[in-house]
């Protein structure tokens, strides 16, 4: 039986300059890291037999994970928007800092970007998520209520920045 998956959903292809950049910038580094990839590769195959040396195996790996690396920046880029402009409104639309405080008092900052940007270490959502399909077009002082699974919750947008 084959590792047939079904496509992926189609994600939004919005960006913007910074994460187009850094998307430019990982294609470079991998580059230049499959380089230095393909000559370990090749001098762990001259050591002899392949079947049991560890190095090749882990290089062959290694080379196969960043060769589907550069073919999927290959093809995203491409068909990448990058969003400059920043909209003349008071609502949330991409590229959005929003700060939203929820029942227990607590507030928190989230950046709405596009799904290639997305980073919970940085509190950059993907556009597609359902916590920025619920904020997208709201207001200052606007109560949302977010339903994640089985969850609801109700929050406050309290700023809005671009």
């Amino acid at each position: 039986m084959g590792r047939w998956r079904p496509p992926a959903p189609s994600s939004s292809p919005y960006i913007t300059p910074a994460g187009f950049a850094a998307l430019h910038e990982e294609l470079d580094s991998i580059w230049l890291r499959r380089r230095d990839v393909v000559k370990a590769l090749a001098e762990a195959a001259a050591e002899g037999d392949r079947s049991e040396n560890a190095e090749y195996i882990y290089r062959k790996k290694e080379l196969g994970g960043l060769d589907r690396r550069i073919h999927f920046l290959q093809k995203r880029l491409p068909v990448l928007t990058v969003v400059r402009e920043t909209p003349n409104s008071d609502a949330i639309y991409f590229g959005a800092t929003v700060e939203l405080c929820d029942d227990a008092e607590e507030t928190r900052t989230y950046r709405i970007v596009g799904p290639d940007e997305a980073d919970a270490k940085t509190s950059a959502i993907s556009m597609d998520s359902p916590l920025a399909n619920a904020l997208l077009g709201k207001r200052v002082d606007d109560e949302v209520v977010i339903t994640i699974g089985e969850k609801t919750n109700t929050v406050s947008v309290v700023s809005i920045r671009y």
